[in-house]
């Protein structure tokens, strides 16, 4: 029996490959996915000004992807943005943020960091910079281990939306726990196992960590969105896509 590797690398030669989720069209309809469930919007690229606190014990949650400066991705990110452009609008809260890291608090950034943040999100290298620090932080780890797990599009996908909400630590309540979890239910595709087992078993144990954050106990991005495309045998992530998030339709056509 072929490895999901060595199957990976036959489907390749014989052209049937379903292209994955690091192909350009394949990851904006992964951006419209969370931009859906993170802003209620499909236009993810209208979200590198948002910021907000959503009271989840974060601090400010802002940006395309959630960062946010109590878990210190967002002073990564300014840190980023302030080397390619010193002296940019936002350079004077590093301070504020290297304090503020591992809480909740807004000491040093209120009153007007809000205001700054999204007069950054106008400027192109801020934009670069966030979808850089995306794709350290996030996509490229996510799907890296989805693709060693020998998952497909969805699968990948199913790896990022997790690693986005709950972090790529390795406690139970992060990516690395969540995975550690399905694994003990269920062998991933390059283990032999079945992949749709493996991602509901995945599933499951991401709603588990989903209920246990009152900030992010509706599971809906999970029932209504990942899981309605596992059923539907979309492994591909492949349009038209419909989908629900907290009561609000969407749709991909192509």
């Amino acid at each position: 029996m072929l490895t999901a590797t060595l199957l990976t690398l036959s489907l390749a030669v014989t052209g049937t490959a379903a292209p994955a989720l690091s192909e350009p069209h394949k990851k904006d309809i992964a951006m419209r996915l969370v931009s859906s469930a993170e802003n209620s919007s499909l236009d993810w690229k209208a979200q590198y000004g948002y910021i907000e606190d959503i009271k989840d014990e974060r601090g400010y949650t802002a940006g395309i992807i959630g960062f946010c400066s109590g878990t210190g991705d967002m002073l990564e990110l300014v840190e980023l943005y302030t080397k390619r452009k010193p002296g940019n609008v936002l350079a004077k809260y590093l301070p504020a943020l290297r304090k503020v890291n591992g809480t909740d608090s807004h000491a040093g950034l209120d009153p007007t960091f809000t205001r700054d943040w999204k007069a950054a999100a106008k400027d192109p290298v801020f934009q670069r910079a966030q979808n850089d620090e995306r794709d350290r932080v996030y996509f490229d780890p996510a799907v890296s281990r989805a693709e060693k797990d020998g998952l497909r599009a969805l699968g990948q996908f199913v790896y990022y939306d997790a690693m986005v909400m709950h972090g790529p630590g390795g406690d139970k309540l992060s990516f690395g726990g969540i995975r550690k979890a399905a694994l003990a239910k269920a062998r991933t595709p390059a283990q032999g196992g079945d992949e749709v087992a493996y991602l509901n078993a995945f599933l499951d144990a991401r709603k588990a960590a989903m209920k246990a954050e009152e900030a992010h106990e509706d599971t809906t991005r999970v029932d209504t969105m990942q899981r309605v495309f596992l059923r539907n045998g979309n492994l591909d992530l492949e349009p038209p896509l419909k989908w629900k998030v907290y009561g609000d339709s969407y749709t991909i056509k192509s």
